[in-house]
């Protein structure tokens, strides 16, 4: 690592990325960002409650001068993003910088709520789990939900060695299978039809565990392929809701290439429960033989049921992805399923999964908010994310927008050319700054 100019921040490269950076201070030129959508001062939020800002009151850091992208308050428009004591101050214009010990220059950034990755692997050390701290918070994600790496057997140690002793804020989902990550392996040798015996599904064991490791725990998880389940699919997924009434949480169901029809696993989810992995090409998906998207999927969307993108190595199809926003049907959530083996493609991280959705016609704010305040109200965290609401927890994210000719590849291979590419350059996590050298 090496010290910024201006007795600034200590900058990290992707390698060191999860060192908290301690000494910030870096000195901001004042700039202003255009916006394409004006702001107005009702839509200022100025001070925990709305209160006018004292003339005394100064803060840790000051974002200077970037675009503010927060779907949760319908603000885009340039901005500057006040922090104090781990929380956000204010989101206003022409803070003062005078009245800032530290200064970042956002200028010609897009500034958003920190990032939320709603579906990842991050038990680094077991199956294919990543670093939260490198392939997490060093893309701009200051949250993210491990989606089943750890059972009963192993969650407390997760909670112990992983969740306690990092920087990016991690929640996890206690998987049904009780022993090892299966998630990324659910189509390796060896594994086939694992979670046919259904002595290892414990849904009291299940339970009892996520309790204990509240709030860390914010939902249980289940594999539903047919590889790994064989014919008794729905009896595992019977299992994993007996444990999420018991534990009262959410279930999320990775729902691909089941065995039995969709709409049969549909009709048992609860609303609240999120199935995971919603745009995948294989048997049993969410479209018909015309590519007409499944009256039980719009049903179990009126009843509650929350649809999460899911990318992983071959769960995440542009053509299915098209054909439902073509329909009207968006994800609630996008997320990456990221883990080891691709972290280098075709997933990268979650800024490139906004820009792939960019890419097929979403726009801008949609993918922030589908990245943001949404996957921010599906689990109870104990806290209130996604958003840049003043008195709350400073988790922001920064990064560039940048122009041009960029190919993105999905799960299959087919290729989709966006204009517009999302690419972190820092992060606030807690209160903390950490700067992305690329």
């Amino acid at each position: 690592m090496r010290k910024a100019e201006h007795t600034g921040p200590t900058k990290s490269s992707r390698r060191d990325f999860g060192r908290e950076l301690t000494a910030m201070g870096m000195a901001g030129a004042i700039a202003k960002a255009t916006s394409s959508v004006p702001t107005s001062e009702s839509t200022v939020l100025v001070g925990e409650g709305g209160q006018e800002r004292s003339v005394n009151q100064a803060c840790d850091l000051l974002i200077k001068g970037g675009t503010v992208i927060d779907p949760s308050h319908h603000l885009h428009a340039a901005l500057d993003v006040a922090v104090k004591d781990g929380k956000i101050l204010e989101v206003s214009r022409d803070f003062p910088e005078d009245r800032a010990l530290n200064v970042f220059s956002a200028e010609g950034r897009i500034v958003t709520p920190g990032l939320i990755d709603l579906h990842a692997r991050v038990f680094e050390g077991v199956g294919n789990s990543v670093n939260a701290d490198r392939y997490c918070l060093g893309r701009g994600v200051t949250t993210v939900v491990d989606t089943g790496s750890a059972g009963y057997t192993m969650i407390d140690g997760f909670r112990k060695y992983v969740i306690n002793t990092s920087n990016t804020r991690i929640f996890a989902l206690v998987d049904i299978y009780p022993a090892v990550d299966i998630g990324i392996t659910s189509v390796v040798p060896g594994r086939k039809g694992i979670m046919q015996n259904l002595d290892w599904m414990n849904p009291q064991l299940t339970a009892k565990a996520a309790e204990k490791n509240k709030p860390a725990v914010v939902g249980i998880s289940v594999i539903l392929h047919e590889y790994v389940t064989g014919p008794r699919d729905l009896e595992v997924l019977k299992r994993a809701l007996e444990a999420g009434e018991a534990s009262r949480l959410p279930v999320m169901a990775h729902i691909d290439a089941t065995y039995s029809p969709l709409p049969d696993v549909l009709k048992m989810l609860r609303k609240g429960d999120v199935f995971s992995l919603c745009f995948n090409n294989h048997q049993h998906g969410i479209l018909d033989a015309n590519g007409r998207i499944l009256p039980e999927v719009w049903d179990a969307r009126r009843r509650g049921i929350i649809f999460d993108v899911g990318h992983a190595k071959d769960r995440f199809s542009f053509d299915v992805a098209e054909k439902c926003l073509q329909q009207g049907f968006l994800a609630d959530t996008i997320s990456t399923a990221l883990s080891n083996n691709l972290v280098n493609g075709p997933v990268f991280d979650l800024p490139t999964m906004i820009s792939k959705f960019m890419a097929i016609g979403m726009s801008l704010e949609q993918t922030i908010e589908s990245t943001t305040i949404k996957p921010a109200q599906v689990f109870n965290y104990g806290l209130e994310l996604g958003t840049l609401r003043p008195g709350n927890e400073a988790d922001v994210g920064i990064f560039d927008l940048q122009e041009g000719q960029f190919e993105f590849v999905d799960s299959s291979g087919e290729k989709r050319t966006g204009r517009q590419k999302l690419v972190s350059k820092a992060a606030v996590c807690r209160g903390k700054l950490f700067i992305n050298e690329i």
